[in-house]
């Protein structure tokens, strides 16, 4: 639960002298400053090590908030950046040495943290959390997929549109008779497990893997994943929101820096290959109280009743939730039948063809989570890891039933009983419009905001969605250029 005041700034001040224990032993030259705009990317800036005080922890760093896609307007631009010291590591890939820290942004006018914050929007969503006395922690695991890439190039513009990529492992870089080639491709959907010279990323996974456990993280496994051509999956333990919301973007940060500094480009575009199988997020959920789980039960599967609830409240709200947790118009690209994607609103153990699945691996109840599988590595986390948790919660607090499970193969359901399961949205745009008409879930604790709400969609149906849809396709001149 929330500590005591006076305890907090005793802890704060504490963090912030290991900063400067750990500025003055490690002999660093620069700050970093970080934080998360609305879509999700971490933008920064850097000042040197001498300029950085004791009341820059409570006072902040000023800065010019107008750039920033989906935050201030060019007349009320001034910001402020507050770093957090509970965040501070040493950054691997910075040639000088430097010492960042995830900063949380406030109005200098208002002294209000800011409600277009991601970090904000996600301690005001724990906060409604510790409100209802239904639980004092949730925590989350993810499961980010990506893929390692030899070569990406693409363009636009009025005359032409392409994109090209290319894998040393895809099945289809065989070269010819006349090229040179080492043989030992993926074939489409058969890259989950094999081992090297096939899997021919394993060591620069393994390079990643040593990158996360030297930020602070807590490596489960990495492997290949199904996919061809460098599709890959690390795991890192399961954490408190907030934690597991920085840690996610750490990871995204180390992922794509790792393989540039290997000749490489990583990416988690949910579907960069056509007719492969494209990268999702699936990720854990389970609330506790007190220190213990409560979503372990002797319901299905092993749940509680407040498991079953949590669950029921994703599924109605799936519809719209999916515009925060698969943001992006190529999320939709991979939520399509025939590629293990998880396009039924429907739970079940086991089952990797609903929506929601709970895992089998343990009987602990410390182990009892629910697995949504929607998700995408496109996600901002701090947005889309707070929906989430509003809704499993407004799914408690109504007692919103899930219906009856289904544990079997949902991809050979007859055609009538396929007929009554609800599914995901087709494209991002429908998604929208469905969390234009169902957000009072998001808006409990003022978590999300009017404001905020109505700019996420204006920006992502302006800057994104219309944008796509104005623009001809290169298939389109395949189907229509002779008609």
């Amino acid at each position: 639960m929330a500590k005591n005041p006076i305890e907090e700034q005793k802890e704060k001040l504490k963090k912030i002298n290991d900063v400067f224990k750990l500025i003055k032993e490690k002999e660093i030259k620069m700050i970093d400053l970080r934080f998360t705009d609305l879509p999700g990317q971490w933008q920064h800036f850097s000042a040197p090590v001498s300029n950085l005080k004791q009341e820059h922890f409570y006072e902040g760093f000023g800065f010019d908030g107008s750039s920033i896609r989906g935050w201030k307007a060019i007349n009320e631009s001034d910001m402020l950046a507050i770093p957090d010291p509970s965040t501070a590591h040493i950054d691997p890939f910075m040639k000088t040495k430097t010492l960042s820290m995830l900063c949380d942004i406030m109005d200098p006018q208002t002294k209000q943290y800011y409600d277009h914050d991601p970090r904000v929007i996600a301690k005001k969503a724990i906060d409604y959390l510790h409100s209802t006395g239904l639980a004092d922690t949730a925590y989350y695991g993810p499961e980010a997929e990506f893929f390692i890439l030899d070569h990406v190039a693409y363009n636009i513009n009025e005359y032409s549109s392409w994109y090209r990529i290319d894998s040393r492992e895809g099945f289809w870089n065989t070269g010819s008779e006349n090229e040179a080639n080492l043989g030992h491709k993926i074939r489409i959907k058969e890259g989950y497990f094999p081992v090297p010279p096939s899997d021919s990323t394993n060591d620069l996974r393994n390079v990643m893997v040593q990158h996360l456990i030297e930020a602070g993280m807590d490596v489960e496994l990495q492997h290949h994943e199904v996919a061809t051509a460098g599709q890959a999956e690390i795991d890192f333990k399961y954490c408190p929101m907030l934690d597991c919301c920085d840690n996610l973007q750490m990871f995204k940060y180390i992922i794509k820096n790792t393989a540039r500094e290997a000749g490489k480009t990583a990416t988690f575009m949910p579907k960069p290959i056509f007719g492969d199988n494209g990268s999702g997020m699936h990720t854990h959920i389970s609330l506790w109280k007190d220190g213990k789980p409560l979503f372990a039960g002797d319901k299905y599967a092993g749940l509680s009743e407040i498991g079953l609830y949590f669950i029921g409240g994703l599924l109605k709200h799936a519809p719209s939730l999916l515009a925060l947790t698969n943001p992006t118009t190529n999320s939709y690209k991979r939520l399509v039948p025939g590629y293990e994607a998880p396009v039924n609103l429907v739970y079940s153990k086991s089952n990797r063809s609903a929506a929601i699945r709970i895992p089998m691996y343990s009987d602990s109840p410390k182990a009892k989570r629910v697995e949504f599988r929607c998700p995408d590595g496109t996600a901002n986390p701090y947005l889309a890891f707070s929906a989430m948790l509003l809704a499993g919660l407004d799914g408690i607090i109504n007692k919103i039933e899930p219906g009856d499970p289904i544990d079997k193969d949902i991809y050979h359901l007859s055609p009538e009983e396929h007929s009554k399961i609800r599914q995901a949205p087709e494209s991002f745009e429908i998604a929208l419009h469905n969390l234009e008409h169902d957000n009072e879930y998001l808006k409990q604790g003022n978590v999300f905001t009017d404001e905020l709400l109505k700019t996420w969609i204006d920006y992502k149906m302006n800057k994104e969605v219309k944008e796509v849809q104005l623009r001809p396709h290169p298939y389109e001149f395949h189907l229509y250029y002779e008609v």
